[in-house]
This record gives structure tokens, sequence and C-alpha cells, in this order.
């Protein structure tokens, strides 16, 4: 009796260490619904504030209508129209003192300290640049999820980096390695271009990517989830937004305080949780 007793209660406690070690997302605020379709949220740790990307109008459509915001850390809007004129802007990525943005077939360069567009790079044969990566190199990977492609801008030189994906979309480069979301996968890309699978079974929608950890991202999916994926192949959901039908695109990441920064899109506003 004694022996079952003790296995019991070293079965709880592994239980309870189990559970007190998954983590968790904590609400802290959310913005106010002026974000027209916003779709990428880039923490610019320098600054200390957000960049946030508006579609304002059809995912696809050239119509000038898109946008970049300027975000408070506490949630208050500094500049909603901080870069007008684009058409439907998605991924943000920084470079020194450039923001690089996606925008449907072109990479678009602006100033972060005049706010004014100083560089567009056409990308011969894209259809839907979604997201983009940065080395500290300054290499650009970007993804473009019509055309099933990863292409790669080095030294002002465009070229088609990976290819034959279901559907790309969050790209975040580490290192020498890749990482790419893939229709509910998370791939690793090394060096040498070769893939491997490190985790899957999420949403097909999987859209945003950032590294909490050496072993550990945070991953976004457009129909309505934020996950916990570890190296192992681990994944748990952190949030479910389905049944309200809030969809949740590209975020963004503070690694020091561990907030997450996510964008409701179609809700119109950013949404900051701190990852406990």
């Amino acid at each position: 009796m004694k022996i079952y007793f003790l296995l019991f209660a070293i079965f709880f406690l592994f239980i309870t260490t189990l559970s007190a070690q998954q983590p968790t997302l904590f609400k802290l605020w959310e913005t106010d619904t002026l974000l027209t379709t916003c779709e990428s949220v880039f923490y610019n740790a320098k600054q200390k504030l957000l960049y946030v990307s508006n579609i304002e109008g059809v995912p696809a459509a050239k119509d000038g209508k898109g946008s970049i915001s300027k975000v408070g850390l506490d949630g208050k809007i500094i500049n909603r129209n901080w870069v007008t004129g684009l058409n439907a802007p998605k991924g943000l990525g920084l470079y020194k003192n450039t923001l690089w943005v996606n925008d449907i077939d072109e990479l678009v360069a602006i100033d972060i300290k005049t706010g004014t567009i100083t560089q567009r790079v056409k990308i011969e044969g894209a259809k839907f640049l979604n997201d983009l990566t940065i080395s500290k190199k300054g290499v650009i990977y970007t993804s473009d999820s019509d055309m099933k492609k990863v292409f790669q801008v080095k030294d002002g030189n465009v070229s088609t980096y990976l290819e034959n994906f279901r559907r790309p979309n969050g790209v975040l480069a580490i290192g020498k390695d890749l990482y790419i979301l893939d229709s509910g996968k998370l791939l690793k890309a090394n060096n040498d271009k070769q893939l491997t699978t490190i985790a899957e079974g999420m949403l097909g929608s999987t859209d945003g990517i950032e590294r909490v950890s050496a072993s550990e991202f945070i991953v976004s999916s457009w129909g309505g989830a934020v996950y916990h994926v570890q190296t192992n192949g681990t994944v748990q959901q952190l949030l479910d937004t389905q049944a309200l039908k809030i969809n949740l695109a590209d975020i963004g990441y503070d690694a020091k305080k561990r907030i997450v920064y996510v964008p409701t899109f179609n809700k119109h506003t950013v949404v900051a949780y701190e990852l406990r």
C-alpha cells in the first residue's frame, strides 16, 4: 500500500511540475481599432516602439491604400499614418536604419529616421510576398505564398533561394539557418539548403515566427492560434481565437521582456501578451 501511495505521490509531483513549466500567455493590452487590416508587427528594441503594416484593402491589390503605423509599447498609437502610399504591405524587417517591407511583388525600403521611402526592389515573378527576415549580414529572405518560393536578396541581387513548398509564410534567419513555416509545419533549411521538419500539426495557415530561446519558438496561425514550439517537435497551443473568428497574423516579440505582439488582422488591433 505504501508503495502505491509513493508512486501516486511521485506521479502527482511530476504532473504538477510539468504543468508549472508549461508556458502561457497573459494579456497586457490591446490597441484602438485604427490599424486597418494590420498584418505584421515588428518590435524595435532601440527606439522602443512597434511598426505595424496595414493592408487597408485587398491583400493582393495594387491600390495605394497600404500604410505603416508606429505604436508605443503601452499600446497607444504614436503615428497612424507614419508611411503611406503602399499597396498591401505585409512582412517587416529592420537592418541598421532601414525598415524593409514586403509589398506584393517588391521590397520597399524606409528610412526610419525620416519615414521616407528610399528604395524599391522588384522581385521578378513574385505574386504574393508575405513574410521577410534579415540576417545579421543584411541578407533578406522573403516568402512568396502564391509562388511557393523563398527569395533571397543579397547585395542587391535577387534569386530564388528555395522552392516547391505548399504555401510558405513565416521566415526567420538565425545564424546560417533559415526557419520556414509551411502550411502547419516548421521547417529548417541549413546553409546547404537541406530541409528538415522541426515540428508539425499546427493549423495550416501558419503565419509568424519568433525565437524565444535556442530550443523554443512562438508561432502564429492566421486561422486563429498561437503556439509554443520546441525543437524536439513538441507543439503546445497557447491561444485559440477560432471560435471568435479572430485571425492572428505576423507576430512581433520582445525577447527581453518576453512580450508577444499579435496583429488581429480584420479586428484591426494589436494585442500584447506576456509569455509566462
